[in-house]
């Protein structure tokens, strides 16, 4: 069963039983830092519906050498949320590791000037944030977002399997807010240069909830026998949207380029934005 956390009041009672001891944690891996570094984003709107996305973290410097999170999505998600705050879907664990879902309000603009920085050409965008210290330590290393030549380097091709988190319909996995891992498999060719190919097919359904999640290899998907074997993870790109002809989906994905969030992120240093700060709650 899946949950909308936007429709969880009160947490159930947890029921422990006598001399419970946690579960130990598992060991860590690109998936599960993955779905720790990516986050629900949603808006209310005014007819009682609300706008839903993804973003996921990623920990990066300033010109200055300044260590700073960046929250990566996909640019159509905050172009469609025409309030200046938005609501990014944090969770906390308890001492017992049980895990609650605790969204806070952040800027997304500045009297009315967007606070985050966009791709000209694709759609990405990136906003500098201040997440609660446990998502500031989750935030994957830049280095891991692909480059114009990882693609080529490891022989990216149809048929290999990558991963991808979100929110579809604005479900998550359960009532802690975690994303929803799927896995497709690489449904076009050619995939590289990206200058000349910067999107790629997946073959997954797509549903609203999902644009701005991440899409990413670690070792437990499966590529083609004679594929190189990547030195580490990495994250391939950013789910955009999914490919509709006659208003019929195709069961397919698109995704844009990792680069092209390395290419904005280099934007920030060029024209620098405020940071986006958490909105206090209302007494």
């Amino acid at each position: 069963m899946l949950f909308d956390p936007a429709l969880i009041q009160d947490p159930l009672p947890v029921v422990r039983p006598l001399e419970a001891t946690p579960a130990p944690a598992p060991a860590w891996d690109l998936t599960l830092g993955m779905i720790n570094a990516t986050v629900m984003l949603d808006q209310p709107l005014a007819d009682g519906a609300r706008t839903v996305g993804t973003g996921f973290l990623i920990a990066d410097q300033d010109a200055a050498g300044a260590p700073r999170i960046l929250l990566v999505t996909a640019r159509h998600v905050l172009d469609r949320m025409p309030a200046d705050q938005m609501r990014i879907g944090w969770r906390v664990a308890s001492a017992e590791g049980v895990w609650r879902f605790d969204p806070q309000m952040v800027d997304i603009r500045s009297e009315g000037r967007p606070l985050w920085v966009e791709h000209p050409l694709q759609d990405v965008a990136v906003i500098p944030i201040q997440p609660p210290p446990a998502f500031a330590a989750a935030a994957m290393p830049v280095g891991w977002l692909a480059d114009g030549a990882t693609f080529d380097r490891l022989g990216v091709g149809p048929g290999d399997e990558l991963y991808s988190l979100g929110f579809p319909q604005g479900l998550s996995a359960n009532r802690a807010g975690f994303p929803i891992l799927r896995v497709g498999k690489v449904a076009s060719w050619p995939v590289a240069p990206v200058d000349a190919y910067p999107t790629f097919l997946l073959d997954f359904a797509v549903f609203p909830g999902n644009s701005g999640g991440p899409v990413f290899w670690s070792p437990s998907a499966r590529r083609r026998p004679d594929a190189p074997t990547p030195e580490h993870p990495f994250i391939g790109g950013v789910l955009t949207q999914a490919v509709e002809v006659g208003g019929q989906t195709l069961g397919l994905a698109v995704v844009a380029h990792a680069r092209f969030v390395r290419e904005t992120i280099a934007l920030l240093d060029q024209a620098p934005v405020a940071v986006a700060s958490e909105v206090p709650p209302e007494d």
